[in-house]
């Protein structure tokens, strides 16, 4: 791609002789990427691109430490519900509970504006969440056993001959 554009030839002739041309020799295959969409290409046109994408890449956060700190909290919260077992639970309040009191002894603007989570508390409606979800995998298994049973032929004839009356 570095000779001249020879004269009398239009420039979409000679870069389309080019692209042909490299694409035969293979130039063109196994590129990064490769059928994959291009990112972004449905929204609208931002200057800054490049630093937001910078920023998410290097994984920056342009929120004021108390904020961050809120978010990182509700974070935890979310994390501890899908916890397996109650000691992670635990684990993960009393880190998130660490950070917050670490969070109000640093004097920030804005403030940080939130109290400690009450283990006891979450470790309970983590509780409920766990009972809950056994009660739905109980019934679905009871609906599934229902469901496999298949009807004796006896039962079947009774059934037709009460519906036909």
């Amino acid at each position: 791609m570095t000779e001249r554009k020879p004269p009398g030839v239009s420039f979409e002739t000679w870069i389309e002789r080019q692209i042909r041309e490299a694409q035969a020799r293979g130039e063109f295959d196994n590129l990064p990427g490769a059928g994959r969409p291009i990112a972004d290409l449905d929204r609208p046109h931002d200057d800054l691109w490049w630093v937001k994408e910078k920023l998410r890449r290097e994984n920056v956060s342009l929120l004021p430490p108390a904020l961050a700190l809120r978010k990182e909290a509700a974070d935890a919260l979310a994390q501890a519900m899908e916890a397996t077992s109650e000691a992670t639970v635990r684990e993960i309040v009393a880190d998130i509970n660490a950070k917050i009191r670490q969070g109000i002894r640093t004097p920030h603007t804005p403030p940080v504006n939130m109290m400690p989570f009450d283990m006891e508390r979450v470790v309970d409606e983590w509780r409920e969440k766990q009972r809950a979800e056994e009660q739905e995998r109980a019934a679905a298994a009871v609906v599934e056993d229902v469901a496999r049973v298949e009807p004796s032929p006896r039962s079947t004839r009774w059934f037709r001959r009460r519906r036909a009356h």
